[in-house]
């Protein structure tokens, strides 16, 4: 399924354009795949979207950077109150978030140490398959505690 364009991506605390959002082919994430990132799920509810286990996705992709060796400077709630403010102003009540930590641009070589790190997130709609799994026949269960958004 082709990803359906949205109107705003967050790129290292600012909010810029989808087509705004481009990466240099000699990246360090490009020759190496020094990324980490989460996929969660949106899903529109009867009070409104509610991102499933928020927290926990955040929190994991924050442990996955610093495996990496990418100290990152925005906390789990930093990270929780982006996403729900990206699913507002794309003006979406069920998506797919992907928040992603990349080596960008920087020096060559295997050593990404010099490489900057750049976060994204983005998101879009996905109707109601997730990834690697087949369309849902029937609604989920409630999420616990899920993050809603106003």
């Amino acid at each position: 399924m082709p990803i359906q364009a949205t109107e705003k991506i967050w790129h290292n605390g600012k909010w810029i354009n989808w087509d705004d959002a481009k990466l240099h082919v000699l990246s360090h994430v490009v020759s190496y795949g020094s990324a980490v990132f989460e996929g969660i799920r949106c899903y529109e509810t009867k009070q409104g979207s509610a991102i499933f286990r928020l927290r926990e996705h955040m929190q994991r992709l924050i442990n996955s950077a610093k495996i990496y060796r990418m100290e990152l400077p925005f906390s789990v709630d930093q990270f929780a109150s982006t996403a729900c403010e990206l699913v507002r102003l794309n003006k979406l009540n069920s998506c797919y978030v992907k928040p992603i930590v990349l080596r960008g641009y920087g020096e060559v070589g295997v050593n990404p140490l010099n490489s900057p790190i750049d976060i994204y997130m983005a998101c879009w709609s996905w109707g109601a398959s997730a990834p690697g799994r087949a369309s849902l026949q029937t609604p989920c269960p409630p999420c616990p505690r899920p993050r809603r958004i106003t």
